[in-house]
């Protein structure tokens, strides 16, 4: 079996003989030539017609003639007749059409009209307005307030472009009053932009400048107080927001002078006596709540600038605080947070000096306990045990640390003070006793 056995490729196959027309007759010892000739390819049934070149091509190609099937379907490009030419022409000479004409609008429908705006622009590209821009910018530091001190020349520079009038400028004024009143937790920060545009913008108009401008507005406010603290719970809410801006702004607000460091606005020292007089006359929860975070923010500050002058005002504040805890109707959260503000005080506003604070013991340091953490809500709002509010929430997030962590909060003294019973914490009960044993002292002549 293996004598016969071929082992070349293809050996043992039959030759394949040509039997089509489009193959060429060759030889048996020529194979391969065989299948590298092919029959031309045939035009699709869709292509356009064939001109003359197109004709010579496909005779060359496997010496078949292929011809369009009708007359008319060889192109011409100079086969226009003479008589078409002349009826274009007469068209042309008779036509009453013309290239100026009006535009032409159906009996039906009114005439277009291109839509204007109100300031004249044809209302496709509208120009960014001054609100737009304050907003973008004021959004941008609310979101990142760290990037104040990197960002804050830009934005001077690109104020200064825009606030060249003296309208622009009263513009720019009542949306920096407005956003820092408005948007929760940013009268910190709208303060810090107020005093550094004070010193920075240009423009001087014989109305005032941005500084001038800032504290007219903040009068405005300042003379609807009486008002304001009896209002409804939306005019409270909206009155509270601007003392709380005040007060930072009167921290933050810098008045430079020919020699010297720089003072702040005796103006705001008085106008903020005055709020505190104003939310204390009507001692309802919250305006009491306004004037304990505001004495907290500037108490310190507040005190020494007024023993400074040789007053006793916050001596007569702590006074009145004493006075409302035993005869308003407040609720006992309230008192609880004006009891701790007169300790507060009592500690020199938690000020301590820096050698004795790394000795710091709960004997020692009236302020050891005063340390309360800082949590936040869902939407970012800081709340602490200050805050009647979040007191159940603050008292559950306290509780549940507790759990994980308990030792770590005994040795740091940081136990939860308020309990969802109805008895008050024993520490507090106690100053209270004392506070009210004290205070009924002093009334008897």
């Amino acid at each position: 079996m293996t004598e016969n056995f071929d082992r070349a490729p293809g050996a043992g196959r039959a030759r394949i003989k040509p039997t089509s027309p489009g193959l060429a007759d060759v030889g048996d010892g020529d194979a391969n030539s065989v299948f590298n000739q092919r029959e031309p390819l045939r035009q699709p049934r869709t292509s356009p017609p064939l001109t003359e070149n197109n004709t010579n091509t496909s005779e060359a190609i496997g010496g078949e003639s292929r011809r369009p099937s009708k007359p008319h379907q060889v192109i011409h490009n100079n086969s226009t007749p003479a008589s078409k030419v002349k009826r274009v022409d007469s068209l042309v000479n008779t036509s009453i059409l013309s290239a100026n004409a009006p535009e032409f609008y159906p009996s039906s429908s009114p005439p277009y009209e291109e839509s204007v705006s109100e300031d004249g622009s044809d209302g496709y590209y509208t120009e960014t307005t001054l609100a737009e821009l304050v907003e973008e910018f004021l959004s941008h530091l609310n979101s990142s307030p760290g990037s104040f001190e990197n960002d804050i020349e830009h934005i001077a520079n690109m104020l200064n472009s825009w606030v060249t009038t003296e309208e622009t400028l009263q513009e720019l004024v009542e949306l920096l009053y407005t956003q820092s009143t408005v948007i929760p937790n940013f009268s910190y920060t709208g303060a810090r932009l107020c005093n550094f545009l004070s010193h920075n913008l240009a423009l001087s108009p014989a109305s005032g400048n941005f500084r001038q401008l800032l504290l007219k507005r903040c009068q405005t406010e300042y003379e609807q107080r009486g008002v304001a603290v009896r209002g409804d719970a939306e005019t409270q809410k909206k009155f509270h927001a601007y003392v709380l801006f005040l007060g930072e702004l009167y921290l933050r607000l810098e008045l430079k002078r020919a020699k010297g460091p720089p003072s702040r606005a005796e103006i705001l020292l008085t106008a903020l006596r005055e709020l505190m007089n104003a939310l204390f006359s009507n001692p309802v929860d919250g305006n009491l709540i306004c004037a304990v975070k505001l004495l907290k923010l500037t108490g310190s500050v507040l005190e020494d600038t007024w023993k400074e002058s040789g007053k006793s005002d916050m001596d007569q504040i702590v006074q009145r605080i004493e006075n409302i805890v035993l005869d308003a109707q407040c609720s006992r959260d309230v008192k609880q947070m004006l009891l701790r503000l007169v300790e507060l005080r009592s500690s020199n506003w938690g000020r301590v000096h820096a050698a004795a604070a790394a000795d710091a013991t709960p004997d020692n340091d009236p302020n050891y306990f005063m340390n309360e953490p800082t949590f936040y809500t869902a939407d970012g709002t800081p709340f602490t045990a200050a805050d009647p509010e979040y007191s159940e929430k603050y008292q559950e997030i306290l509780d549940r640390e507790d759990d994980y962590f308990p030792e770590a909060y005994e040795e740091n003294g940081n136990e939860s003070s308020f309990n969802d019973e109805d008895e008050m914490d024993p520490e507090i009960e106690e100053a209270f006793e004392k506070f009210c044993l004290e205070s009924e002292r002093k009334r008897r002549p």
